[in-house]
């Protein structure tokens, strides 16, 4: 199930008495187990399944309570219980006549099959995520708590879902922020809502509308914005914004090679986009999508804006200058700024 489907089956009650949590994404893992937190009394219990055996874990999970008849147990590390990751585990199951993760298995699907009343039993497997090379050891972890009916997986936001919970997330700390802005951020911050909510946190703080241009100094990883305003400027042939927009970003402490590195990358997703004849925003997207990079719609209105402001024959001649310039920083040279300025120069020209 979806984080949004299990804090529903919370505020209903309904609350599994055994479930696993699995996957990386931390902002809806706290969300969850914030939510639990609420529904029962006292302190929750948390246990680490790198100290623990899974015999003990449930041991103790059927153990009720003279003080409270309702417990809330988090295990946290439970990748761990997983024979190769922890051979206390195998040991343990060995002692019980049992050998092998089959018997490690068994002992958790006999209390699942049988779970305390009172016990909610949480097994958090945060180890790995869904994609890349994580994925087989993440399916791995979902077999080996097969008997876990109740599985609520944490999936890194997209862009979009990102930008939505941002939104959501702002009006609830009542923090005001341009669209702009914000698209900016979660960009910046590569859609890790995590690390937006801490930032939109502290510009709760700020006390007045957050704007795209006071953004990159309240928040540092917000760089790319001032990016962004030297691109524009220079399809612009601005040459005083292009240089203002460098400046800020050296102010900012922005390394400039990998400054540049960022604008070759722009240059080269606008030319593919107008080579292949894309018309809008949308269909920089779809184009790119199509080809395996994940472009956001931020990102591919970034793109579209360049390859718009942008000739053919201007965004080729962009990367030549691209790359003597990255050329001449790997060279004994006065230093970045005079280089790149002079970058900017010839491109506004």
């Amino acid at each position: 199930m979806t984080p949004a489907q299990f804090l529903a089956r919370v505020k209903r009650n309904e609350i599994p008495p055994v479930c696993l949590f699995l996957g990386q994404e931390a902002y809806n893992l706290r969300r969850c187990r914030d939510a639990l937190k609420v529904v029962f009394p006292g302190e929750p219990e948390q246990l680490d399944a790198t100290e623990v055996p899974l015999g003990a874990i449930l041991d103790d999970a059927r153990t009720l309570s003279l003080f409270t008849p309702e417990r809330l147990i988090f295990v946290i590390n439970a990748d761990a219980v997983m024979p190769r990751a922890n051979r206390i585990a195998i040991e343990e199951a060995e002692e019980d006549g049992n050998t092998g993760s089959a018997g490690i298995a068994d002992a958790l699907k006999s209390y699942v099959k049988d779970p305390t009343p009172g016990v909610t039993l949480v097994f958090e497997a945060t180890r790995w995520d869904f994609e890349g090379d994580d994925k087989a050891k993440n399916e791995r972890a979902r077999k080996f708590y097969g008997a876990v009916s109740d599985v609520v997986e944490f999936r890194r936001f997209g862009p979009d879902e990102a930008q939505m919970e941002a939104q959501r997330l702002a009006r609830s700390m009542n923090v005001e922020i341009e669209p702009a802005a914000l698209a900016n951020l979660v960009e910046a911050l590569a859609a890790d809502m995590g690390r937006i909510a801490v930032e939109l946190e502290k510009l709760g703080l700020y006390g007045k509308p957050i704007t795209a241009e006071e953004l990159p100094l309240l928040v540092p990883d917000a760089r790319q914005s001032t990016i962004f305003a030297l691109v524009n400027a220079l399809g612009r042939r601005d040459r005083g914004r292009a240089l203002e927009a460098l400046d800020a970003l050296i102010r900012e402490g922005e390394y400039l090679p990998l400054a540049l590195a960022f604008l070759a990358t722009q240059f080269r997703m606008a030319l593919a986009a107008r080579e292949a004849g894309v018309r809008s925003a949308a269909q920089a997207q779809s184009h790119f999508q199509k080809a395996g990079l994940p472009v956001w719609g931020t990102r591919a209105e970034h793109i579209w804006q360049t390859a718009s402001k942008f000739s053919k024959a201007q965004l080729e001649r962009g990367l030549q200058l691209i790359f003597d310039a990255d050329r001449d920083l790997r060279s004994a040279r006065p230093d970045d700024r005079t280089v790149v300025e002079n970058f900017v120069v010839k491109l506004c020209a």
